[in-house]
């Protein structure tokens, strides 16, 4: 696969020299399916290759590297002024891939990833397994726990037993003032799940989950945040259709405005999730539940012509790729709330909120105000649960003017 970016023999002879020669084509070949420009695919793989040769004069094989050895490379490279951005960043991505396939052993450093107690795998075991949690609520829940037992225990030996209400206050009280209300809403729900599986191991007698307090937040004290029907045209209309991003930003603002998804809705969709003959799209949402929409004809078009003219081909089967090497799905739901908060600026608007959510208030609203129902809206919306869909009886402000009684004493 080399010989697709170099075609001098005496460069590809040197390219294949040293303990990293016979993988070279492998990693050539990775580059390629990543979609990297044959400049910047031919500079990351010079690069392996000197570092192949730095190895070769040491006398040391594929077996002794690792992240100490990049190391130590790089810092040699350094002195000689040959370091340039990004090189660490392709020698971690060649690790990886030699880890992949075996040639060199998969090693977790403490650096990289914390080390957890076993009391942390039991319970991430319990979460997974006894209560089908997904591995991202994982992500969120464990270390919420980590951060209360190094609070209460330091660097110490963990006695459950030792626990007690005053450890749970006093640590919310230390943690929710610098933290917004939804994070400390999970905050409380992790550590109470966590009390729940420790009386459940028999670690602990108390029911120290219900000593967790709850986090004050009345429902449905605000309104929720949305757009215009106008402004969100406006919103639309400032992508540049002219440019491959703009087309790919256009059809995700349209999934996001016209059939409300949330973020991290559109973030998952593949290429199976489209049904053209039936014109449907197959939502995957909350709890790994599924659920059909129709397309609007708007959506379907904007999404053919993203398919078809800008999408790079790829090997993920995400609908939505980053445009830039490495070719593949967007990471998490952040990378479409900056799509939207970009599209708010160029439009020249300054709502309160300019999460990919505010779409989806836009369009429970519009509908509102249109005649909807509450449970067209839920419908819409998959909401599971109908007081879900309350909060926007509120946007009707017309009809709760008429149902508005006057005060006491007041003039009428």
């Amino acid at each position: 696969m080399v010989d697709h970016f170099f075609v001098d023999p005496l460069a590809l002879r040197r390219l294949r020299t040293g303990p990293l020669g016979e993988h070279i084509d492998r990693f050539a070949a990775l580059l390629s399916e990543r979609g990297y420009a044959r400049q910047t695919a031919k500079v990351q793989i010079r690069l392996v290759a000197d570092l192949s040769h730095w190895l070769q004069r040491r006398r040391l094989g594929v077996g002794d590297l690792d992240e100490q050895r990049v190391l130590r490379f790089l810092r040699h490279k350094r002195r000689d002024g040959r370091v340039y951005p990004g090189e660490a960043a392709t020698l971690r991505v060649f690790l990886e891939q030699l880890r992949h396939t075996g040639v060199i052993p998969i090693v977790v450093s403490a650096g990289d990833k914390p080390v957890l107690h076993p009391l942390e795998c039991a319970f991430a075991q319990y979460l997974s397994q006894e209560r089908g949690l997904s591995q991202a609520t994982l992500r969120y829940y464990l270390p919420l726990v980590r951060r209360f037992l190094s609070d209460r225990f330091g660097t110490g030996p963990i006695r459950c037993e030792a626990l007690g209400p005053p450890d749970i206050v006093g640590f919310l009280l230390r943690h929710l003032r610098t933290v917004s209300i939804s994070h400390g809403k999970l905050m409380v729900t992790a550590l109470r799940s966590f009390f729940r599986f420790l009386r459940l191991r028999g670690d602990i007698e108390t029911d120290l989950a219900a000593a967790v307090p709850p986090v004050a937040h009345w429902r449905l004290s605000t309104l929720p945040k949305s757009l215009k029907p106008e402004q969100v045209e406006r919103l639309l209309a400032s992508c540049n259709q002219a440019t491959a991003t703009g087309q790919r930003d256009y059809a995700v603002l349209l999934l996001l405005a016209r059939l409300g998804l949330r973020a991290g809705e559109v973030v998952a969709m593949t290429l199976e999730d489209i049904n053209w003959v039936a014109g449907e799209l197959t939502v995957r949402g909350k709890n790994a539940q599924r659920e059909r929409l129709p397309i609007p004809q708007d959506v379907g078009e904007a999404l053919v012509k993203y398919l078809r003219h800008v999408r790079p081909r790829c090997s993920t089967r995400r609908v939505f790729v980053r445009m830039l090497a490495p070719r593949r799905g967007f990471a998490s739901s952040v990378a479409l709330c900056t799509i939207v908060r970009r599209a708010i600026d160029r439009a020249g608007l300054h709502p309160a909120n300019k999460g990919a959510h505010l779409l989806r208030h836009s369009l429970a609203t519009q509908m509102l105000r249109k005649g909807a129902s509450l449970a067209e809206i839920g419908e819409i919306l998959r909401h599971r649960a109908p007081n879900t869909t309350e909060i926007y009886a509120k946007v009707d402000l017309v009809a709760l003017h008429a149902l508005a009684q006057p005060w006491p004493g007041a003039k009428t």
